[in-house]
């Protein structure tokens, strides 16, 4: 059973930075797909970053893109998740997912993932 920890959320004023962790309990990161989701009260889980299992390049939505870096630790088993230039409306819980077998089509669809963390909250002050 994989297990997924998030950590590094917190409260952080407009255009601040936060970094969050991702610690997956995997043999091997690289086998897994893994992405960052977001859920902001009454709205859909929301894609933001990724990486596809054995691809070393993340991709990005165009919300985040510029302002969020996504890196992978294969050592460490962690992701991260380097978050810049903060605006009110990143407020959200943040996620961390893994997946084996997702392919590239769904890399955005958060029912492609099987396995989720506990998420961390990210509140951003104006």
């Amino acid at each position: 059973q994989v297990q997924l920890v998030e950590s590094g959320g917190g409260l952080v004023p407009a255009g601040g930075s936060l970094k969050l962790s991702c610690k997956a309990s995997v043999r091997a990161l690289n086998a897994y797909s893994i992405a960052w989701f977001r859920q902001a009260p009454g709205r859909d889980r929301e894609f933001i970053a990724g990486f596809k299992r054995y691809n070393s390049n993340p991709v990005y939505a165009d919300s985040v893109k510029g302002r969020f870096t996504m890196s992978r630790d294969s050592a460490e088993k962690t992701v991260y998740l380097q978050m810049n230039s903060l605006n009110v409306e990143d407020t959200a819980v943040y996620y961390c997912a893994a997946d084996q077998t997702l392919i590239t089509s769904s890399q955005r669809n958060p029912s492609a993932y099987d396995y989720w963390g506990q998420g961390t909250q990210v509140t951003v002050s104006s």
